[in-house]
């Protein structure tokens, strides 16, 4: 019997897969269980339609991502701290810290999480931090920290 997997089912098959699996299982687990349906011509096209829908999304979610990236690549966030001899400074800049001044100074909300930092800033002067927007898209943002005065 075929049947298109509404859910992944281990072993079996991914969500949206349409396979050929035996007729007991189908009956007594996978439609039972609401982990596929049985595939005739209208949940084929129904499935293609979806499937469409999908890929309409993730382009214009992808296009939004380049827009974004834009954006950042072209500001650079200004942060002061306290430092002490040679540029050093008393403590570190966090990427949460980052965050924070992007959104209350730009407007730009970022996760902390997709900046990747390997370790704080512990210096005075400009870094830059890869930020991963989407799967596809990492962008660089500028970050300038100054003294403290």
């Amino acid at each position: 019997m075929k049947v298109i997997f509404l859910k992944d089912v281990k072993g079996r098959g991914k969500k949206g897969e349409i396979k050929n699996v035996a007729d007991g299982y189908a009956h007594n687990f996978l439609l039972k269980n609401n982990y596929a349906i049985e595939a005739n011509q209208a949940a084929i096209s129904q499935l293609d339609g979806q499937k469409k829908k999908e890929q309409k999304l993730s382009e214009q979610e992808l296009q939004e991502a380049k827009g974004l990236k834009d954006k950042l690549e072209a500001l650079t966030v200004e942060l002061k701290a306290k430092s002490g001899e040679g540029g050093r400074l008393f403590g570190s800049i966090t990427t949460k810290q980052v965050a924070t001044e992007l959104e209350k100074k730009h407007g730009i909300k970022i996760d902390k999480r997709k900046m990747e930092l390997d370790d704080a800033i512990r210096s005075l002067g400009y870094t830059n931090i890869p930020v991963k927007i989407h799967q596809e898209v990492t962008a660089t943002l500028k970050v300038h920290v100054t003294e403290e005065a």
